[in-house]
């Protein structure tokens, strides 16, 4: 069990938190599979690099992570003072949301699931 006031214990909790400019999107609506195809392909390139593979992949995930790459990009230039040439994709990852279930009919009265299923996406960025 933690020792000490409340307080204390909240300001040691804080004081380990990460401080890189990032952003999230929730339950976008493409499986974790195809979006981290698309998260390999730029994880650990500059951001100018990855919004130029990102603007030129073919893959309908491609244009989620291109916006969310954008929103990082200026969380850090307003939120952090950082400048945009100096930035990188430190992480990113996809992590699996809710699956919606849907029921397809098919002959002599089967029913077969079609799960929509969605995912969390976390992009970090850093300075070099």
């Amino acid at each position: 069990m933690a020792k000490g006031h409340r307080s204390q214990i909240k300001r040691e909790r804080n004081a380990n938190k990460d401080t890189r400019p990032s952003a999230k999107l929730s339950f976008a609506r493409v499986s974790v599979q195809k979006a981290c195809f698309v998260l390999d392909a730029i994880r650990g390139k500059d951001v100018e690099t990855a919004l130029g593979i990102l603007e030129y992949n073919p893959r309908y995930a491609s244009s989620l992570i291109k916006k969310l790459l954008e929103s990082a990009i200026a969380n850090a230039e307003n939120n952090n003072g950082m400048s945009r040439d100096n930035l990188y994709v430190a992480e990113c990852y996809a992590n699996k949301g809710p699956t919606m279930k849907r029921i397809q009919p098919r002959a002599q009265g089967r029913a077969y699931r079609i799960e929509k299923r969605t995912s969390h996406i976390t992009l970090v960025l850093d300075e070099r």
